[in-house]
């Protein structure tokens, strides 16, 4: 038996494009599934085809999942959670990056930080906080 622990993260409207986004970013299959689809009620019919619930599972086995919330419900977007990255695998984290940095705040850039490893920190394009710390061997 298996237990993980992964980030959700919710949207007002915009689910679908984050994902999407995150897809592009960072590799992956995207199971997604909306309010209608599951026969749920919504309020505002507009809202319908919003996304209920998706995940973003990558080759590098990170899952990330996502949702809209319907706009009778309250949301803090970005709330009081970021999500990291993190390893010595430069390539392949330098990369992921890159990408998410397309749109987005850099409130610090990827360069060695006093604790030897490269860091870097970012607000995306839809105001979730990313934190990419690569490893450097130490001598």
């Amino acid at each position: 038996m298996t237990s993980r622990l992964n980030p959700y993260v919710n949207f007002r409207g915009q689910a679908r494009a984050a994902v999407a986004f995150y897809q592009a970013a960072l590799g992956g299959t995207v199971q997604l599934d909306t309010f209608a689809g599951f026969g749920m009620p919504v309020e505002d019919a507009a809202e319908k085809d919003w996304v209920m619930h998706a995940q973003l599972d990558t080759p590098a086995g990170f899952t990330l999942m996502v949702s809209d919330t319907p706009s009778s419900m309250p949301l803090s977007p970005g709330g009081n959670v970021s999500i990291s990255l993190s390893g010595d695998a430069d390539a392949e984290l330098s990369g992921y990056w890159n990408k998410l940095s397309d749109g987005a705040t850099i409130l610090a850039p990827l360069e060695v930080a006093p604790w030897g490893d490269k860091f870097g920190m970012l607000t995306d394009r839809f105001g979730i906080t990313w934190l990419v710390n690569i490893a450097v061997a130490k001598a």
